[in-house]
C-alpha cells in the first residue's frame, strides 16, 4: 500500500507514489458536470426517440461493419450506452483513473528557491503544497473534459475493464449527435446511422484483436509515468513551451518556414518522449483511418445521404472560427484531424495493394502495426509484412 501524500514516507526522496496522490479524480468527476455547456433543446419525447434510434443504429451497424472489414468478434456484442455530456465526462474521469491508477511517480521531494544574493536553496515540499497541487490538477482535468464533452459524438472506451477482462464500452453522446445533425442540416436518421458505423468499427477493432487494448494501456501507462515522473524537468519544458506559444498559435502555413502545427502538449516532451508519442500516434492514425474507411465503404449501403453528410462533416472537422482554431491548436486537436486523413490514406493504399485480408495482417501482433514512417509510406508496410 502506498503512503499517503502527507506522510513522512510519502515525502521521502525517490519514494514512488501513485498518480492519485497528484490528481484529484473525485474532484474532476464532480467539477466537470458543473462546467458543461447546455445541450440542444429537445422535448422528453424527442430525447427518447434519439436514444432509441441510436441504440438501434449501433445494433444494426454490427453486421455490415464486420462484413466489410472482414473481421469478427467472439461472443455477444454488448449494447451501446447512449449518454449525456455529464455522463460522458464522468466516464472519462474513470477511464483516466483506470489508465493512470497503476502508474507510479517518483517526484522531486525538494524544490529550489532563488534567494537574492544567495545560492539556490532546497526546501521540502510541504503537505499543503501537495494537496493544493492535487486539487489543481483535478480541476484542470475536470475543466478539460467539460470542454471536450460538447465535441465528442461517440467513443469506444478502450480502458474500461482493461485490467479485469471486461469488453470495453461503446458510448454515444446523444445531445452532441443532435446538435451536429442540426448544425449540418442533414437527415437525422441517416446521420445517426453514419456515426454508429464509425464507432462500431472501433468496437470491432478491439473486440476482434484482444491484445490491442492491453497493448495501448501498457504503452500509455509507460509514457504517462515517464511524462509525470520528473516534475522539475516538466516545469522547465513548460517554461520553454510558453516561450514558443506564438508558434503554436500561428500554426502551419501561416508564414513560410514557421509554425509547427503541434499542440502545447507536444512542446512539453523530450525528444525520446516525442518519438514514443509518434509511435502511439501512428497506431491511433491506423484506428481512426480504418474506422473512416470502413464507414465510407458501408455508408452507401445503409445511409442514403452519406455523400452529403461526409462533405458537410469534413468541412466541420477543420474548426468553425478563430477562437476554435486557437483552442484546437493549444490542445493538439488538429493532430486528431490529421490522424483521420493520414490513417485513411494508409488503409486505402494497403487495401488497394493487398486487399482487406492483406490489411488485416496489421491486427495480428504489435510487431505488425505500422510505424510513423509506414503510415506516411504504406508501400513500406506492405513490403515489410507481405514481402
Amino acid at each position: 500500500m502506498s503512503a499517503p501524500p502527507d506522510s513522512p514516507a510519502g515525502q521521502r526522496a525517490g519514494a514512488p507514489r501513485p498518480v492519485s496522490d497528484f490528481i484529484d479524480f473525485d474532484l474532476a468527476a464532480k467539477l466537470a458536470p458543473t462546467l458543461l455547456r447546455p445541450g440542444p433543446a429537445v422535448s422528453a419525447a424527442e430525447a427518447a426517440d434519439v436514444v432509441g434510434e441510436l441504440r438501434d443504429a449501433a445494433r444494426d451497424a454490427v453486421g455490415p461493419v464486420a462484413a466489410t472489414a472482414r473481421m469478427r468478434t467472439e461472443g455477444e456484442v454488448p449494447p451501446a450506452l447512449v449518454v449525456d455530456r455529464a455522463s460522458w465526462a464522468r466516464a472519462n474521469v474513470e477511464a483516466f483513473r483506470t489508465l493512470l491508477g497503476p502508474v507510479q511517480v517518483v517526484p522531486s521531494p525538494r524544490r529550489g528557491l532563488d534567494l537574492p544574493g544567495a545560492a539556490r536553496v532546497a526546501v521540502p515540499v510541504d503537505r499543503a503544497a501537495t494537496a493544493v497541487g492535487r486539487r489543481t490538477t483535478g480541476a484542470e482535468l475536470g475543466s478539460l473534459l467539460a470542454f471536450l464533452s460538447s465535441r465528442v459524438l461517440g467513443q469506444f472506451d478502450v480502458f474500461s475493464g482493461v485490467d479485469d477482462g471486461g469488453p470495453g464500452r461503446l458510448l454515444l453522446v446523444a445531445p452532441n449527435v443532435v446538435q451536429v445533425e442540426r448544425d449540418l442540416d442533414v437527415d437525422p436518421g441517416d446521420f445517426r446511422r453514419w456515426v454508429c458505423l464509425h464507432e462500431e468499427t472501433h468496437r470491432l477493432q478491439f473486440g476482434a484483436t484482444p491484445w490491442l487494448r492491453r497493448f495501448l494501456a501498457d504503452e500509455a501507462r509507460s509514457l504517462s509515468g515517464d511524462l509525470l515522473g520528473h516534475p522539475r524537468e516538466a516545469s522547465e519544458r513548460l517554461a520553454a513551451a510558453l516561450r514558443q506559444l506564438p508558434e503554436v498559435l500561428r500554426g502551419p502555413g501561416d508564414q513560410p518556414g514557421t509554425g509547427s502545427g503541434v499542440g502545447l502538449v507536444d512542446l512539453l516532451q523530450t525528444p525520446d518522449q516525442r518519438e514514443r508519442v509518434a509511435r502511439l500516434v501512428a497506431v491511433m492514425s491506423l484506428l481512426e483511418g480504418h474506422a473512416d474507411v470502413v464507414m465510407d465503404e458501408v455508408g452507401p449501403q445503409v445511409v442514403p445521404s452519406v455523400a452529403t453528410i461526409r462533405a458537410r462533416f469534413q468541412q466541420r472537422r477543420g474548426g468553425k472560427g478563430a477562437l476554435d482554431q486557437v483552442v484546437r491548436r493549444l490542445l493538439g486537436l488538429d493532430a486528431k484531424t490529421r490522424q483521420y486523413a493520414d490513417g485513411a490514406r494508409f488503409v486505402r493504399a494497403v487495401v488497394a495493394a493487398v486487399g482487406w485480408d492483406g490489411l488485416n495482417e496489421v491486427w495480428v501482433s504489435a510487431e505488425r502495426l505500422p510505424t510513423p514512417a509506414e503510415v506516411a509510406d504504406p508501400r513500406a508496410w506492405v513490403r515489410r509484412v507481405h514481402g
